[in-house]
């Protein structure tokens, strides 16, 4: 069916046909005339005499999230590849992202301050014109304010901050610097924050004006000044707040609260425009997308998959090993900077031994108070087995603490931060230890882009994942549309081969 169409669609294959036709207006008629009592579809010129009972207007995937989004930042697809930590989510990620009119992060989290500066460089010679990149704000107390220098210095526009439990004042500052008013009275920012949040309680911190005793103190230091200080406290401290699922809080649950909470705060407040909410965690194929934007999401966050990019900074050996991924081939293991908590999150179980190493790791730390009372036997497979070298050695490259049970928690996160590195790096001595974060998503989007071009490693460029989500998702979205007004969708229609796209 071509363009023009003046036949009825009513069977599976020409219904399926017109909702994939996503650019397109499409016209629900009644089959009276065809002598049933369906509604079926007419893309283009609709035959005389037909009974219209309603018309669809065009979809776009750039019309998916809240067009505010793409406004704010200069984007035309209301979509962010999240900061990936240790530079798997290299410049090269986040140059690509821009020029394709996407938002994209480096990962600073595990890096030396030197390489940060050196990519916020390239960054900035590379895209500094354009709104549309950023750079992540790891929690790490040592680097925070070196880290803030760095970016405010550098003119970053978004920065993506994850992993922090609290607003710390290197957080506000850099929320707060460049804060003015603009010519007709509006209050502008020179830096957009991006928050990753797990619960409404940590969500509330940021959709609320910065702590006034905090912008004091950064007054009285003069990190800012008293005008970015008085915008401060009519504003929130991020505009952009992700909601970041996990195994304990998903989407569906998370998603709708912190919605609500950033309603109720923008009236409590009265914050003079629209503060976004966005969707992160088990986001890997057209369908999650589009459930996502259909929850309220104003955009999305992808994660885990940008690993499998060609762009990523992780080794061909972690790659091959996500590309066999499965839906059951992930879980959790302990993280190290939740580790004496006993926090945790998704890895890859299939191909690496490293959650089992590491959950050993904690249930000795558990167990015992010091590295000193554990039994022999166990002391030699910890060194043997899991650590690969003596412990004395280890100790050896850490600061020197005279607390035992900390002592013994800085050798266990010496482990699970070297094996994130063993997995950049591509060690093949440490191969079993690769430590690789993700969730099924990952075992999702293989199953989404098996047999297609996106299968191929080559072909898994950090752009092409992103429009082939995004053209699903309007392609899934359009689907349920005509399916709620009574159209006999075919379950075909809700499928999505990726395929090369512009």
């Amino acid at each position: 069916m071509g363009g023009g169409m003046s036949v009825l669609a009513f069977s599976a294959d020409s219904v399926a046909e017109c909702a994939r036709r996503i650019r397109e207006r499409v016209h629900l008629v009644s089959g009276v005339l065809a002598g049933n009592d369906e509604i079926g579809l007419v893309v283009g010129e609709v035959k005389p005499g037909s009974v219209v009972v309603g018309t669809l207007p065009p979809l776009y995937p750039e019309w998916l999230g809240d067009r505010s989004f793409c406004t704010a930042h200069g984007t035309r697809y209301p979509y962010a590849a999240g900061e990936m930590g240790h530079g798997v989510a290299t410049t090269a990620m986040v140059i690509a992202l821009a020029r394709a009119e996407l938002l994209g992060f480096f990962g600073t989290a595990g890096l030396p301050l030197s390489t940060v500066e050196r990519a916020v460089r390239e960054l900035s010679a590379s895209v500094g014109g354009r709104p549309n990149w950023g750079v992540n704000l790891a929690a790490d107390p040592a680097n925070e304010d070196a880290v803030v220098d760095l970016l405010l210095a550098n003119g970053v526009p978004c920065v993506s901050v994850s992993g922090f439990r609290e607003l710390t004042p290197a957080v506000v500052r850099c929320s707060a610097v460049g804060l003015i008013r603009d010519p007709e009275g509006r209050i502008q920012r020179r830096t957009n924050l991006f928050v990753k949040v797990n619960s409404p309680e940590l969500a509330e911190r940021f959709l609320s004006p910065a702590p006034q005793r905090v912008l004091r103190e950064l007054v009285h230091s003069g990190q800012i000044t008293a005008e970015e200080a008085e915008l401060a406290a009519l504003v929130p401290v991020a505009e952009d707040i992700t909601a970041s699922s996990g195994s304990a809080r998903p989407l569906m649950s998370l998603l709708p609260a912190i919605l609500a909470l950033r309603d109720e705060l923008a009236a409590r407040h009265d914050y003079p425009r629209p503060v976004r909410v966005g969707a992160a965690g088990g986001i890997g194929t057209p369908q999650s997308v589009a459930a996502a934007f259909t929850l309220g999401a104003d955009y999305v966050v992808t994660g885990s998959v940008n690993q499998a990019a060609v762009e990523s900074g992780l080794s061909e050996a972690g790659k091959r090993l996500l590309a066999d991924a499965d839906l059951a081939d992930t879980g959790l293991a302990p993280r190290s900077d939740g580790f004496e908590r006993g926090e945790q999150a998704q890895v890859l179980l299939k191909g690496t031994e490293f959650a089992a190493r590491a959950s050993k790791l904690h249930k000795l730390y558990r167990d015992h108070q010091s590295l000193e009372e554990i039994p022999s036997g166990e002391f030699s497979s910890l060194e043997r087995e899991i650590l690969g070298r003596p412990v004395a050695s280890v100790l050896a490259e850490l600061p020197a603490v005279s607390d035992a049970r900390q002592r013994m928690a800085m050798v266990f996160r010496w482990y699970l931060d070297r094996s994130a590195l063993w997995a950049v790096h591509g060690d093949p001595g440490r191969a079993a230890d690769y430590q690789l974060r993700c969730g099924p998503a990952m075992g999702a989007f293989n199953r989404w882009t098996a047999g297609t071009f996106l299968a191929e490693p080559h072909n898994r460029s950090v752009v092409q994942i992103a429009l082939n989500l995004l053209e699903g998702a309007a392609v899934v979205t359009r689907a349920q549309q005509l399916r709620g007004y009574g159209v006999p969708v075919p379950t075909s229609s809700f499928a999505f081969p990726p395929r090369e796209l512009p």
